[in-house]
């Protein structure tokens, strides 16, 4: 016989769960108070790093069904998700998301489903990628300086280098300077 569990996340302290009780109970999921699994942490946390969520696993036994309202519960991105849903599939654990229409994440549909999702979040990826590439392209076409603002005046680099040129060791002038080493090796190769 299936249990079913159901989970539930808030990001913050002054949010409440019941929504989600609430919305699993009106979709027909009979989930005893005992099989809810609530946590308040934020979504950016990995689902797998999350102790109400490793507490929920260790819990989860074969033919076990976990019911979330929506995706983002599950992870904090399309490969989160994706990953979390491929250990409970292992342990052969259903996953019903309400907002995909209650579709077992974990059956072919729910696979093509998590395929198309990850497609169009690599996608996004790209995107974002390819207009930080852009935008960079473009600063620098414009003359701007990228990257932090340096911490040594040029005046300070100028010296920097005259006692580069003289032999004075990179650790000598950090300390001088109060910097790091690399950063005397950035001024020193002209960087």
């Amino acid at each position: 016989m299936s249990r079913v569990f159901a989970y539930c996340r808030v990001s913050t302290a002054d949010q409440t769960y019941e929504n989600q009780i609430l919305e699993i109970q009106a979709a027909g999921f009979n989930v005893e108070s005992r099989r809810v699994v609530s946590e308040t942490v934020s979504g950016s946390t990995a689902a797998m790093e999350r102790s109400g969520f490793r507490k929920l696993i260790d819990r989860l036994e074969e033919n076990d069904v976990l019911v979330v309202t929506k995706l983002d519960r599950l992870g904090r991105n399309a490969m989160d998700v994706r990953s979390t849903v491929e250990q409970l599939d292992e342990l052969k654990v259903r996953v019903h998301c309400l907002a995909l229409g209650g579709v077992d994440l974990t059956s072919a549909a729910g696979k093509m489903t998590m395929a198309v999702i990850a497609a169009v979040a690599e996608f996004e990826r790209d995107l974002l990628v390819e207009r930080t590439q852009a935008g960079l392209s473009r600063a620098k076409a414009q003359g701007k300086k990228l990257g932090r603002p340096s911490r040594l005046t040029s005046e300070q680099q100028e010296a920097i280098r005259q006692q580069r040129a003289k032999g004075t060791s990179l650790g000598v002038l950090a300390k001088e300077f109060g910097v790091s080493r690399s950063a005397i090796q950035r001024v020193d190769s002209g960087g």
